[in-house]
């Protein structure tokens, strides 16, 4: 979320390169290559990755500074922002209520909140709960990134969000394009509220965070805008070239679509239960994993609900989704034979420092 301004010129600390891995005090293997590269060539704090083979086994690594007040490594397999994976969560929880007969998945969003929906173009009457998490509703985006980085404490209601978004006009007829709008899901968890008149966070933790045993995830509380557990900083590079610590932020602009804070780690074992029926039905995984088009997130990007496909260079699939968020991007995915990989960046890139990022994924995947 909030694509803002890239990071321009390399950021270099002396010694800030060493491993932090189990592969620390010998030669360092292709992936901490990588990380080692986005620090020293694309001007990134810290990066941190996580893999986890088709054997089961974790690996963790990390490259760059945690601190750069202190100059302090970053954590292995530190708690960072997870931005828009947080969509995942959220679609996990709606299609776990579709399987519970109290959602349907082709039901206006009008059977579920009532009257809400209104705007220029924008009639709740004609989007249906699928093209909300599908993206393929053709409402407007509700994140205003000026005022998130200029008062990044700042907590924001749901329904103020909401009204961000429907003042504006629709961008197209429900079910004819794709369009990546955070919207979409900001509707999503008002429509788990309302069908199960628990609080969002609550509902995630319970039905996802709990059931598959996440230690080092959690879905913040109002007000809370610390992260809780070992983490390095977040960054932003800002007009004049200097980078601003955002680590404490109040994530309730992201809410449903971008609140969550876990690890790379967590994350790889999040998407693996996901995808190897742990959290859903078979019939609601093979919903999710049913795409559309969406290439504007890159080459070949299918876009399922709340799940996105990429193909791999060496053949198949990564399935996951990714975020962004001030201060930190986070990408990765798992595929069908068990592999999983997740890499976090404390800084959003730029052009090219993302595709390395993107090309960091595909060759843990590959390899």
């Amino acid at each position: 979320m909030a694509a803002v301004t890239a990071v321009a010129s390399a950021f270099v600390v002396a010694g800030a390169l060493a491993p932090t891995t189990a592969f620390a005090g010998g030669k360092p293997d292709s992936i901490q290559q990588s990380l080692n590269t986005l620090v020293k060539d694309d001007g990134l704090p810290a990066a941190l990755a996580s893999v986890k083979g088709r054997d089961g086994r974790t690996r963790t690594y990390t490259a760059g500074v945690g601190n750069l007040t202190t100059g302090a490594k970053p954590p292995v397999d530190g708690q960072v922002r997870a931005a828009s994976n947080t969509k995942t969560f959220t679609a996990v929880v709606v299609l776990q209520l579709v399987a519970e007969g109290k959602i349907g998945l082709d039901e206006p969003v009008e059977t579920y909140l009532p009257g809400l929906v209104r705007g220029d173009g924008i009639d709740g009457h004609t989007i249906t709960v699928r093209q909300l998490l599908q993206h393929t509703s053709g409402l407007p985006e509700y994140v205003d990134k000026g005022a998130i980085l200029t008062s990044p404490k700042r907590y924001y209601e749901p329904r103020e969000l909401l009204d961000a978004a429907l003042a504006q006009k629709a961008h197209f007829a429900p079910g004819s394009s794709w369009e990546y709008c955070n919207t979409n899901y900001l509707l999503a968890g008002l429509i788990i509220q309302k069908v199960t008149g628990r609080p969002l966070g609550e509902e995630v933790t319970k039905r996802v965070i709990d059931r598959i045993g996440l230690r080092h995830t959690y879905f913040p509380t109002p007000g809370d805008t610390t992260v809780h557990e070992a983490h390095p900083q977040g960054y932003n590079r800002e007009a004049d070239g200097s980078l601003r610590d955002y680590t404490e932020l109040d994530p309730s602009w992201g809410w449903a679509a971008g609140a969550i804070v876990s690890t790379n780690t967590d994350l790889n074992s999040f998407f693996s239960a996901l995808l190897g029926g742990r959290l859903l039905p078979a019939a609601q995984l093979a919903q999710m994993r049913t795409t559309v088009p969406a290439e504007l997130l890159g080459p070949g990007v299918r876009y399922g609900l709340g799940l996105q496909s990429k193909p791999l260079p060496c053949g198949g699939l990564v399935w996951g989704h990714g975020g962004t968020i001030p201060g930190y991007r986070t990408s990765g995915g798992v595929t069908d034979d068990g592999r999983a990989f997740n890499i976090a960046v404390t800084a959003i890139p730029g052009d090219e420092a993302g595709k390395h990022i993107e090309a960091t994924v595909d060759a843990a995947l590959c390899r």
